[in-house]
């Protein structure tokens, strides 16, 4: 039975529905169509078009090209013309002597920039958000930036400026300490990772300290404030507030990080490498170069690259699962 309204009571009007609704519907209870959101919204999807058909051209449309690695590819037959083989090439990439050596060559350069490189600009950046004098903390930040837009080829002549047998400054250095014979930390294999992993922290943590001093900038002043009223010093503040908020974004960027890990960079290695660290410098970067382009052996060469792409994937995947089995919110 339908309620009597008093003499004065207003019934209050039904709130429209929004746009954000998951059922867009107009007058009547009838679906609104897709084409007047579209036709409404037109130079947004315009303006998404440049980045839309990037991704199309030199991403998507390549990914065709990988079917060479299921086929013994003969550039004058082109892709349909060359003989399918299947897993040929993956048979004999797996069961080849050369696949142990670069798998442990590259987990080993992973291993390290886990533990050393993607902690750096975590903790240069709380180093730095510890400054007060601003003109310190501006001038520290530019000295820091600048080794990211340095190429690869200046800094493997840095290096070899540096740690030369004959001239280098800091092996001349390192000579007159410790004494004894003279080292050539450049071509020697127990020293090409050493220096690898400097070259990163040289190179890279100024430029990954950008994000993690966005994140605090963003963390809100008055929890510090609270946390000093409350007698906490600077290191509980440190460890209940600082690091919490950042907490997030350091979760993204291990995800991001992790896909890259097979990913060793082919300047770096390839400018670093010499005759006699050939054993601990060749990875499936260099790898791939060296059987592809030197040797022609295309087919093969994209069979290795595949795999170490699929590794990326499923190390990207994993780690999103594992942060989200940790409680955390994940990349997607």
């Amino acid at each position: 039975m339908a309620t009597e309204l008093a003499p004065n009571q207003v019934v209050p009007p039904a709130l429209p529905m929004t746009e954000s609704s998951p059922r867009r519907k107009r007058r009547g209870g009838r679906q609104r169509p897709l084409w007047r959101d579209l036709l409404r919204y037109r130079w947004l999807y315009v303006l998404l078009l440049p980045g839309l058909a990037y991704f199309i051209i030199f991403k998507y449309l390549p990914m065709y090209g990988l079917t060479i690695a299921f086929k013994d590819y003969v550039p004058f037959l082109g892709y349909s013309g060359s003989q399918w083989v299947g897993l040929e090439h993956f048979e004999a990439l797996f069961s080849g002597p050369d696949f142990g050596r670069l798998m442990i060559n590259t987990l080993i350069l992973a291993l390290l920039t886990i533990v050393f490189v993607f902690p750096a600009p975590i903790v240069v950046a709380l180093l730095l958000n510890e400054l007060r004098i601003r003109v310190l903390k501006r001038s520290i930040q530019s000295l820091i930036y600048i080794p990211h837009f340095l190429s690869w080829t200046i800094v493997a002549s840095l290096t070899y400026l540096l740690f030369s047998v004959d001239f280098g400054v800091i092996a001349g250095w390192l000579h007159s300490i410790v004494g004894g014979q003279r080292v050539d930390y450049v071509a020697q294999a127990d020293w090409f990772r050493p220096l690898i992993v400097l070259q990163l922290l040289w190179k890279q943590t100024g430029w990954g300290t950008i994000i993690y001093l966005a994140a605090l900038a963003s963390v809100d002043t008055q929890l510090y404030e609270a946390a000093r009223v409350d007698g906490a010093g600077r290191w509980r503040q440190f460890w209940h507030i600082t690091l919490p908020s950042i907490q997030p974004t350091i979760v993204v960027m291990a995800i991001l990080t992790s896909g890259n890990l097979m990913d060793s960079g082919f300047e770096q290695i390839w400018l670093m490498t010499t005759s006699l660290n050939r054993d601990v410098a060749d990875v499936f970067d260099t790898f791939v170069y060296y059987v592809g382009i030197t040797q022609g052996s295309f087919s093969y060469a994209t069979a290795v690259g595949l795999f170490k792409g699929l590794v990326g994937v499923v190390l990207i995947f994993g780690s999103n699962l594992l942060a989200k089995r940790l409680g955390q919110r994940g990349l997607f």
